[in-house]
């Protein structure tokens, strides 16, 4: 069965052409998909009954979608896949850290915008198993409030570190190469450095450090990458 079949997509768009077409590719791939072409219309709709992911455009009538990403990630972690019309777009949307977990560029291929959705909705449910088998080893991982506790403590991490951690505790003393990590954090396989992961792994670190003196249960694996191992 298709990681798709079932869910609920939610198409913030104003072009009703393109949301249209959108929409087709998805139902015929099993998705239940509803339509919104208005920004003022998107957050309401988003808190009263929240999809399995949004398709959510960057240029929008009234409220737009940089500020309705970050207005959700204060209530929900579900899915985001933001369209820009231009490419050079992408690395500020990065920059900013909304908490989009992919990006994509007009004209796109529908095809590839499906593709997009599987992936994405995949790694979001490996992720959520992830969430709930962590406690055991003393590290919480909400979903909802997009919030991590270390042994009962909050750690105040970033989206992109959020969604770092959750891919090394999914699988812990399983050691995860940088490129791993990388496509973990971004579906699309775009070009980002190595170092990228490098310096948002030090931030977590130093955050755990902060919550508990001493603590440091993600570890460096010379040459190949990093793995999660808290001492029980």
């Amino acid at each position: 069965m298709s990681q798709i079949q079932g869910k609920r997509v939610l198409i913030v768009e104003d072009e009703p052409k393109l949301a249209a077409v959108l929409r087709d590719y998805l139902v015929a791939d099993g998705a239940n998909v509803d339509l919104i072409g208005h920004g003022d219309d998107a957050l309401p709709a988003l808190r009263l009954n929240p999809p399995d992911l949004v398709l959510l455009d960057l240029m929008l009538p009234g409220t737009d979608g940089l500020t309705i990403c970050k207005e959700l990630r204060q209530f929900s972690t579900l899915p985001v896949i933001m369209i820009t019309a231009r490419v050079e777009e992408i690395d500020r949307l990065l920059g900013l850290e909304l908490g989009a977990d992919d990006y994509i560029c007009k004209p796109f291929s529908p095809r590839e915008v499906v593709a997009r959705v599987r992936a994405l909705l995949r790694r979001s449910h490996d992720w959520q198993r992830a969430a709930g088998s962590s406690a055991q080893t003393g590290l919480d991982l909400d979903e909802d409030r997009y919030e991590a506790h270390w042994r009962g403590r909050r750690l105040d991490l970033t989206p992109v570190e959020f969604r770092l951690l959750k891919a090394l505790a999914h699988r812990p003393g399983h050691v995860m190469s940088r490129a791993q990590l990388l496509e973990q954090l971004y579906v699309d396989h775009r070009v980002v450095s190595d170092r990228t992961v490098d310096s948002h792994i030090k931030n977590v670190r130093r955050k755990f450090e902060e919550t508990e003196a001493g603590s440091d249960p993600i570890k460096s694996i010379y040459g190949v990458g990093y793995k999660y191992e808290p001492e029980l």
